[in-house]
């Protein structure tokens, strides 16, 4: 009986292999304890990395925020930013602040602009309560207008949308032709534009002194003759293609140089926009007046 159980075991033993020493248990269990942790160190490397770049881009959100915090407008974007401000530190003298109706005056003079081949403008017409400027085409951002109309010279002259429309796009064809921003666009104030002051100290003053001259030439310095020829011409060139606008505009010239010359309120228009009679004559039309 021995003897059998000998030859099993010797027989059996081979094919099962040598018993595992407890120091070799052990040394498996090191083993597979450091492979899981190599794979959670590297899952948790890439949630690290993971958090680090997210990180990365808010700040870089954050920085490019503070630098643009710190950046001037370029010259396409300033101008709107200046005549709205300028608009707001004139409101007690510009009276623009009160209730009125919508006098249907926007839609017809954009249909007017498409007339006149003028697609794609934008523009704001502003209504004040006051003569103390009759109208007036601002500076605004690329392809668009604010345009000041005074009610009290609306109604004095009797305007009608027609003339209204036509007076507005004198003042549109000023404003295209770039007299007012050349005469209020100083040498330091271009200088800022487009660019940042964060190193650096921001000159509020040259931007004052760009509100001053606002206030210099609508108030005060106006267009000259040459200018005004300039526009008149082209406005008339315009007008041609359409003989019952034409017809109109000498009539609204005449309205106003009759204006100008009776009633002492208005007596200063021509200091801002050189003679209404001129205008007739350099058109062929001063011996109707």
């Amino acid at each position: 009986m021995r003897l059998i159980f000998f030859i099993t075991a010797l027989l059996f033993t081979p094919l099962f292999g040598k018993e595992k020493t407890v120091d070799e248990k052990k040394a498996e269990l090191l083993d597979f304890k450091s492979i899981k942790n190599i794979l959670k160190n590297d899952q948790l490397e890439k949630v690290v990395n993971a958090k680090k770049k997210a990180l990365s881009r808010v700040v870089k959100k954050r920085v490019v925020k503070i630098e643009k915090s710190y950046a001037i407008p370029s010259e396409e974007e300033i101008w709107n930013f200046l005549t709205e401000y300028w608009l707001v530190l004139n409101v007690q003298k510009l009276k623009w602040d009160f209730k009125k109706p919508d006098y249907g005056i926007h839609k017809h003079f954009e249909s007017f602009l498409e007339k006149m081949s003028f697609l794609e403008k934008r523009f704001k017409i502003l209504i004040i309560d006051t003569p103390l400027i009759t109208h007036f085409s601002l500076p605004a951002n690329k392809n668009e207008y604010i345009f000041l109309l005074s009610l009290p010279f609306m109604r004095t002259l009797d305007l009608t949308k027609q003339e209204i429309s036509i007076l507005l796009f004198e003042d549109f064809i000023r404003m295209n032709k770039g007299y007012f921003k050349e005469f209020v666009s100083l040498k330091d104030f271009k200088s800022h534009l487009g660019k940042t002051f964060k190193k650096g100290k921001f000159k509020k003053q040259d931007f004052i002194k760009v509100h001053q001259r606002y206030n210099q030439f609508i108030f005060k310095k106006g267009f000259n003759f040459q200018q005004q020829f300039d526009v008149t011409k082209e406005v008339n060139n315009y007008l041609k293609g359409h003989p019952e606008y034409q017809s109109i505009y000498f009539k609204l010239l005449r309205k106003i140089n009759y204006l100008v010359r009776n009633k002492k309120s208005y007596s200063s228009y021509v200091n801002i926009y050189p003679s209404p009679e001129l205008q007739l004559n350099w058109l062929g039309r001063g011996k109707k007046l």
